[in-house]
């Protein structure tokens, strides 16, 4: 997945993130195409390997945080966020009409055949506002949203006396600390119009999004040792309480998944201090390759790769054929979207500032100040 915030963007550890990348996109595959698949979708037979864990999406999230510390100093703050928006949403508005006709021309009895009205509502993005009334055509777009909404929000505080100096760490600890006080009324049945804004701004995410900030203040020495692990460790005990759901035997956790995302995190720390790592040339482009069409392969890979497993189960093909079956067309179908789509309409809406149409102006560093 181009992670939100990276945007293609090149860093001197060009190698490591796109490993980094690559890998997460590799791990919501995983727990789409072996997990979740059988769990939506009862009568799919049980893969004969099983990746249970909640962890790849998290993690962009995080990545995505990193990056936009990385490249939020490069040029104007218009450029900046029209950028991440040339990037993002294109392509995602392709993939859901895409999504839309190959759900509607392959149709599954008892499966979720999406109508007009269905159609624009994903469009909106309306899910996290009302998901009772708005099913995700592919459920993998979650994030798409809060990337959106994080970008804008980086962008408004980087231009406000907030986004600089010390102020930053209050905005940090205060955007974990805030949806911590709050969970246990959002866990417990709250009125429709409070779980409404609540989901609807992602509030129960904030701390991905702090936890790749703290990553990058910390990797360029910003933040002490000590201020760093107090910051990332609050966000690893965010992520578990916010894993937590209401079942009626009681509250369910999914202490396997917050764990993951916490050893994640770390690594992504390690990432972002240590050099780059030697690889052969082969195993570079390979990376590299996936790495750049991987944003596609994000939002490509689920609804579409579960109409793949149905019709190979059907075809009386193994679980092991149907699981590659399900990743190799995610890929395929996540290179044409960005050879189709991403690249063409990042160029097309980032001309004006080719051209020098806009401004260019370099800003400060949101840290060391104005």
């Amino acid at each position: 997945m181009t992670t939100p915030g990276a945007g293609g963007e090149r860093s001197r550890r060009k190698i490591s993130w796109d490993l980094v990348r690559a890998g997460c996109v590799v791990l919501v595959m995983l727990y789409h195409s072996t997990s979740l698949s059988v769990f939506l979708h009862p009568e799919l037979e049980p893969r004969a390997f099983e990746f249970p864990y909640q962890v790849g999406a998290s993690l962009l999230l995080v990545v995505s945080a990193y990056f936009a510390c990385v490249t939020i100093r490069r040029g104007s703050m218009l450029r900046y966020w029209w950028g991440r928006v040339a990037r993002l949403l294109p392509s995602f508005l392709a993939a859901v009409v895409v999504s839309y006709f190959v759900l509607r021309a392959f149709p599954i009895e008892g499966w979720f055949y999406p109508l007009p009205e269905d159609l624009r509502a994903n469009l909106l993005m309306l899910w996290h506002w009302k998901p009772q009334f708005y099913p995700f055509i592919d459920g993998s777009h979650w994030t798409v949203p809060l990337q959106l909404m994080g970008f804008t929000v980086a962008a408004l505080l980087y231009r406000s006396r907030w986004g600089h100096g010390r102020r930053i760490l209050i905005v940090l600890w205060t955007a974990v600390l805030l949806p911590l006080a709050q969970w246990p009324i959002r866990i417990d049945d709250p009125v429709e119009a409070y779980r409404t804004v609540v989901d609807g701004i992602g509030m129960h995410r904030w701390h991905l999004f702090v936890a790749g900030v703290a990553i990058w203040l910390w990797s360029v020495k910003r933040l002490s040792t000590a201020h760093f692990a107090a910051l990332l460790g609050l966000c690893m005990a965010a992520q578990e309480v916010h894993n937590y759901t209401r079942t009626p035997e009681g509250l369910l956790a999914d202490t396997g998944s917050s764990v993951a995302v916490a050893i994640g995190m770390c690594l992504i720390a390690l990432v972002a201090r240590a050099p780059d790592m030697a690889m052969p040339p082969l195993a570079r482009r390979a990376i590299s390759w996936f790495a750049g069409v991987s944003y596609g392969t994000f939002l490509m890979h689920q609804a579409i790769g579960y109409i793949v497993l149905r019709k190979l189960q059907d075809a009386g093909v193994d679980t092991v054929t149907q699981t590659l079956a399900m990743l190799a067309t995610g890929t395929l179908l996540g290179w044409l979207l960005t050879k189709l789509v991403e690249k063409p309409a990042h160029k097309l809406l980032m001309r004006p500032f080719e051209r020098g149409v806009m401004p260019r102006t370099r800003e400060t560093n949101p840290v060391r100040g104005r």
